[in-house]
């Protein structure tokens, strides 16, 4: 299995690409901590993973909350010992053109996908630098590398996202942590169920493989990332979007 007994943390894993993880970390041997706020879904994770034969624990944490972080590393550490891995996936959108988009929009989803990604990984990263090793992959999108009518602060976060991933790499690789980024294109998930079947059909069209990702085909790529099989690997954002980006 590959990653056998190692320490992962998700956040956002409750629901979507962060279960569709969590689910798979568990089959190849990793110890989980879910962490999220939705403590219904995040302790039904927690029981899949259970019944699965693998170890997993919930954290309800607020990632744009610093003491929330904090604890959450602490459970980790105080759980199983170590952190080995941090996904870096919860996330939020509060879609709206540039001049509908008011404050409390914009602050809400910098507080979740920017500020959040900042607090996990400045609690995780001190544990990982004290082992002398460790993974951090944070969430993107192809939206930070193109854009998106309608996403002013959702592609703000996700261009932020990359800024951070290429600098922490460069700042932890002389201490063994890795750092990398998943960027990707349009994937089915609860974000999804709302959107007319119109629209997903000129999104699957846009897309030079003709269809939409699912929350595996994330998954999977946080698999490679977070294995050794990427031990060389640092710095990159890889896109996951069927081609929409090259």
């Amino acid at each position: 299995m590959r990653l056998q007994d190692k320490v992962a943390i998700i956040t956002g894993g409750a629901n979507g690409i962060g279960r569709e993880t969590a689910l798979l970390f568990a089959k190849h041997g990793a110890k989980l901590i879910i962490a999220d706020f939705d403590e219904t879904n995040g302790g039904a994770t927690v029981d899949e993973i259970r019944a699965q034969g693998a170890e997993a624990v919930f954290v309800k944490v607020d990632v744009s909350n610093q003491d929330d972080a904090v604890c959450m590393v602490e459970t980790a550490v105080g759980q199983y010992g170590r952190v080995d891995i941090l996904i870096n996936n919860a996330g939020i959108t509060r879609d709206g053109f540039l001049t509908k988009t008011d404050k409390a929009m914009w602050d809400q989803v910098i507080a979740i996908n920017l500020t959040g990604v900042f607090n996990c990984t400045q609690a995780a990263v001190p544990v990982m630098m004290e082992q002398g090793s460790g993974v951090v992959l944070n969430a993107a999108s192809v939206v930070a590398l193109y854009g998106n009518i309608g996403q002013t602060n959702y592609a703000a976060t996700k261009a932020g996202v990359v800024g951070l991933t290429k600098t922490w790499a460069k700042e932890m690789g002389p201490k063994g942590v890795r750092v990398n980024a998943v960027a990707p294109g349009f994937i089915v998930t609860a974000m999804t169920d709302k959107v007319p079947d119109k629209v997903l059909g000129a999104m699957a069209e846009k897309t030079p493989l003709r269809r939409l990702g699912q929350s595996a085909d994330i998954a999977n790529a946080y698999l490679f990332l977070a294995s050794d099989e990427a031990s060389f690997v640092n710095g990159a954002v890889l896109s996951v979007d069927g081609g929409l980006t090259f």
